[in-house]
């Protein structure tokens, strides 16, 4: 007993966490119907897993903002919902009622009824300035939903494409988008979850040898393939359409077939070059480095260094947890990302780790230990305070007070019901992985099985420059119990304080809109020019923020990072009491233009919105 409470991280007093709550508002809004009785809470699953409906049915939420009418404000809402299996694209409230909700399906003869929707990517595909959307599936292959310029938003509005021909059947949790070549145009990577070829959703499925679970609970790689499809063209025009062609053993045969469940994607060693980092169920995650040119899409693997005092399950590329969320962030005074990592982390249940990977050393001795294969980052989960979440999916951070530091959140909980399930998932962890592949001998887990299906969502504030975070959810009203799978993170009212949307898995999802007491901000709409005069997002754009006082910021544009939830494709700097809402601030920005050339520009910015499209001459809008 002694041993446990010495153990104990520190906690902060009552009065501690009303003090950092008092930085924070938000009021809730339903963005999906509300919980109604016949709502369903499985679904139809292949004969081998019917002992397991409950864990088959545990994913499938997802949500992204966008800008479905065609400007540069994503104050649009794209939501994935179990159930009704849909992908809805809707207003965000506050923003009016500009437009009625739609669906986007492919066309009937195409979806087969084993297929079912995960997550939603939107993207300018075709660079003609109109936002297209990536839906990705259980069973089948994702589809390109492009968006014909020019007409108001609606079902019309998009034309279905398939994404590779002929259909496929995969099995995708998680998706990304870069431009990993450095060409100029974005390319797309899918992580896939169970094998290729699998129709785990088809109840009339006999299919040996790929109906399979995971083969270890430490190191499987027998899942789906993961895939990286490079831009080769686009049309424009009333039938527009967008051509990826895969890059063979993109990720390495064994490493290519790990349980992906999340990806991101960021630029660690300021090279304009975007690594990938893969979270992967049941086994090891990878930091990809990019050592791509034009045309050739080539990425080597860097691992962490263990020290004497480090269990090597917390060694990045080496952990052996249930990886789940990325996000990337900056946690301490140094330019380079850090990386942040959801796991499992249930008290008296299975407690691994959430990971936050620090880095270790400057920018340049980063990056020439990356191209060396070493990931130069350490653990500091336990002492930041981040370790320990609950059962841990998307992970997200940002500013949601604009005092210049990233608040964190991780979307939590796995099955909701009324029978705990943890003593029989704990002797399956204890199994022989020679027999785990086979799901007639996992424990059973009927309807009403409970797996920390009342984890609450986290929003962790940090106690000043260098401090520990605290979870203030409940204090802020943001810990919702819901069974939780994904953020999006923006400011959809243009107010100048970020918003959020949280998908949750059989139940509504909600935007928490904030309403609290932030401090001033800059925010940056970055865009590439597209066709006919249009703009784009600029995916990949760096921006560099000089303060008044001679500190520097750095922020990338990479909104798809974690599992099935997408951002804004916005940069905000919370500018803290540093900066009077007068002063024009120096902004630094590097990007690559659709030729591919590496570009860098210098302007001066008053805090509020901002559009600048990044051209020879950065041309300046100041928007609301």
């Amino acid at each position: 007993m002694l041993l446990w409470h010495l153990t104990q991280p520190p906690a902060a007093s009552e009065a501690q966490r009303d003090r950092l709550a008092q930085r924070f508002a938000f009021s809730s809004h339903l963005v999906s119907p509300a919980r109604q009785a016949t709502d369903r809470t499985l679904r139809p699953v292949a004969p081998a897993y019917k002992d397991i409906p409950s864990w088959i049915s545990s994913v499938g939420a997802g949500v992204a903002l966008l800008a479905a009418d065609g400007g540069s404000v994503s104050h649009d809402i794209c939501l994935v919902d179990p159930r009704t299996d849909t992908v809805t694209i809707r207003p965000a409230p506050a923003t009016g009622d500009r437009y009625a909700p739609f669906v986007l399906r492919p066309p009937a003869a195409t979806m087969p009824e084993y297929a079912a929707p995960m997550g939603c990517l939107p993207a300018d595909l075709n660079e003609d300035g109109w936002q297209d959307v990536i839906v990705y599936y259980w069973g089948r292959s994702p589809v390109l939903f492009m968006r014909r310029p020019a007409t108001p938003p609606g079902a019309g509005a998009f034309l279905a494409r398939e994404l590779v021909h002929p259909r496929a059947v995969w099995n995708t949790n998680a998706a990304t988008t870069g431009d990993y070549d450095g060409d100029g145009h974005l390319d797309l990577v899918f992580g896939n979850y169970f094998p290729d070829g699998a129709r785990v959703l088809d109840p009339t499925a006999h299919q040996p040898g790929l109906l399979v679970m995971n083969a270890s609970l430490s190191n499987a790689r027998n899942g789906g393939t993961n895939r990286l499809l490079r831009f080769t063209g686009a049309t424009r025009g009333p039938a527009p359409d967008a051509r990826f062609t895969e890059v063979p053993d993109a990720f390495g045969t064994d490493a290519a077939r790990g349980w992906t469940l999340a990806m991101g994607t960021h630029d660690l060693d300021g090279d304009q070059r975007p690594e990938l980092y893969v979270a992967n169920d049941f086994g090891p995650d990878q930091l990809l480095v990019n050592q791509s040119s034009p045309g050739r899409i080539r990425f080597r693997e860097a691992v962490g260094e263990r020290h004497a005092t480090t269990p090597k399950s917390k060694v990045l590329g080496r952990d052996s947890f249930k990886g789940m969320g990325v996000a990337f962030a900056h946690l301490g005074p140094d330019d380079v990302p850090d990386i942040l990592v959801g796991n499992i982390t249930e008290d008296f249940a299975l407690h691994e780790s959430n990971f936050a990977f620090t880095a270790t050393g400057t920018p340049e001795d980063t990056g020439r230990a990356l191209h060396r294969g070493t990931a130069p980052h350490d653990d500091d989960s336990e002492p930041l305070g981040l370790s320990r979440t609950g059962w841990t999916w998307d992970v997200k951070a940002a500013d949601f007070d604009n005092d210049g530091g990233p608040e964190i959140m991780h979307a939590t909980g796995f099955v909701a019901g009324r029978t705990n399930g943890w003593a029989l998932l704990q002797e399956t962890a204890m199994s022989n992985d020679l027999i785990l592949d086979h799901p007639r001998l996992w424990p059973h887990f009927p309807a009403g099985t409970d797996l920390s299906g009342h984890d609450r969502n986290t929003f962790f504030v940090r106690a000043g420059a260098g401090g520990r975070f605290t979870d203030v959810a409940g204090e802020v009203g943001v810990g919702t119990d819901a069974v939780s799978r994904a953020f999006a993170v923006g400011d959809v009212d243009a107010d100048g304080r970020l918003d959020f949307v949280v998908a949750n898995q059989w139940a509504p999802s909600v935007m928490y809109r904030n309403t609290g007491p932030a401090h001033p901000a800059l925010g940056l709409r970055l865009r590439l020019p597209a066709t006919g005069g249009a703009t784009r997002p600029a995916i990949g754009a760096t921006a560099t923020l000089t303060l008044p006082d001679g500190s520097v910021r750095t922020e990338q544009l990479y909104p798809a990072n974690g599992h099935n939830g997408v951002n804004a494709p916005d940069i905000t700097f919370g500018l803290g009491g540093g900066a009077a809402p007068s002063t024009a601030l120096p902004v630094r920005l590097t990007w690559r233009d659709g030729d591919g050339r590496v570009r860098t520009g210098t302007t001066t910015l008053r805090p509020g919105w901002h559009e600048l499209v990044l051209t020879e001459r950065i041309l300046t809008k100041e928007t609301r």
